[in-house]
């Protein structure tokens, strides 16, 4: 039980360090006027996500109840969660344990959805809108999908995701499309003239994040067992993978590889495999993320153009697209040898069905969560977008009051 407690400890330190890994991506991407908003973003949520957590938020996502969608109020402000007895009968760790783990997720989940709305969106507005966000779609889904008796989990519809598909990547994704949608595109974004302010520092962001994400993906066993070291090889397979055809996908559109193709590829990678890490074989995680990549890649080319919709970080275009993906491949690839149930190429075409249902909910969820937060937000504070003349000097100094190189003072 020690070696657990000591394991899954050090897997919950991995998956903090994603935050500020997603902070140095984002903020890599975007231009300088705005590098210190969009970090910040990102860092905010490490304060509220651990204090709502805290205080209400772990009861909510995985104390018992009776219906499925939501937890009751009996582990408020942590009272009652045992530091010696498991979540769950049997379980190797302690209840304490747990929920330390499952605070990091509910950290940068929200975090995720701040990368579509870069450069527009006023701090006040989505500070607000984070927190409604993570009571109204966060936690109901973290009940859902992985507390006991939750309706789309092993005790209801019986989908499959191993630390995060439908949790994470697609309810975060679908949000930052809405939202997204509703704000509108920069105003003075030019895709033929727009610079990223600082490659190295996205490929040290995408880099944090494969190193926390091992954390991300062999916690999820909740135990330094068999399933959590088949997860970590799973996680580097189809990370590689992604990589390797994002590569590929970059020299037959534009003749040359990227740096920024290479990150970018490492994350579809991971996010396409974050759902079925623990189920599927090693040669599947290697087809999860060839194939990852390629389906992200043409939404970031050529759809975010077709459909009309500005995802400034590609929050859908990679985590949504991705986490889609990826829960429909754990439906197709499945063993019951590894995490125990097949899917539809050994012969079980039912947890297919599943994971497309579960998929469905997650998106309705999703949808349905983040157009109620945004109403809620716009009648807290008014107008969620800031000023046209904020959003031209920047929101460093609008929002903040301070610039990411003091030293340098042009906008772009």
């Amino acid at each position: 039980m020690n070696a657990d407690i000591g394991f899954m400890l050090m897997c919950s330190a991995l998956v903090f360090i994603m935050t500020p890994g997603l902070a140095c991506f984002y903020g890599g991407l975007v231009r300088k006027k705005n590098t210190v908003n969009t970090m910040m973003t990102s860092i905010f949520i490490i304060g509220t996500g651990i204090v709502m957590w805290v205080l209400f938020g772990y009861s909510l996502s995985f104390a018992p109840s009776d219906n499925g969608i939501i937890g009751d109020f009996s582990w408020l402000g942590l009272n009652g969660v045992s530091l010696e007895e498991g979540y769950t009968d049997g379980a190797s760790i302690p209840n304490m344990v747990f929920c330390i783990f499952q605070m990091m997720f509910a950290i940068i989940t929200p975090a995720l959805i701040t990368g579509s709305v870069a450069g527009r969106m006023k701090f006040k507005s989505l500070f607000l809108f984070i927190i409604l966000w993570s009571i109204v779609v966060y936690y109901p889904l973290a009940h859902m999908v992985w507390a006991q008796g939750g309706i789309l989990g092993p005790d209801g519809i019986g989908a499959l995701d191993f630390a995060g598909g439908d949790v994470v990547h697609i309810s975060s994704g679908v949000s930052a499309l809405v939202l997204c949608k509703l704000l509108g595109k920069r105003r003075d974004y030019d895709h033929a003239a727009y610079r990223l302010h600082n490659i190295p520092t996205v490929m040290i962001g995408a880099s944090l994040l494969m190193f926390g994400w091992f954390g991300f993906n062999a916690g999820s066993a909740l135990s330094a067992n068999g399933q959590a070291v088949h997860a970590f090889m799973t996680t580097a397979a189809s990370a590689g993978a992604a990589l390797l055809s994002w590569m590929v996908c970059d020299i037959i559109k534009n003749d040359k590889p990227t740096l920024i193709g290479a990150c970018t590829g490492i994350v579809a990678g991971l996010v396409g495999i974050t759902p079925s890490a623990g189920f599927v074989p090693v040669w599947a995680a290697v087809i999860i993320g060839l194939t990852t990549s390629p389906i992200c890649f043409i939404m970031i080319s050529y759809g975010k153009k077709k459909f009309g919709f500005d995802d400034a970080l590609d929050a859908f275009s990679c985590h949504g697209t991705g986490g889609i993906w990826g829960g429909l491949m754990t439906g197709i690839f499945a063993q019951a040898s590894i995490g125990g149930k097949d899917g539809a190429v050994f012969g079980n075409w039912s947890q297919f069905g599943a994971q497309v249902l579960g998929i469905v909910i997650t998106a309705a969820v999703a949808v349905a969560g983040t157009l109620l937060c945004y109403g809620l937000t716009r009648l807290a504070v008014g107008k969620l977008r800031v000023e046209a003349k904020d959003e031209l000097i920047g929101l460093d100094i609008s929002q903040h009051g301070e610039t990411a190189y003091p030293s340098f003072n042009g906008l772009e």
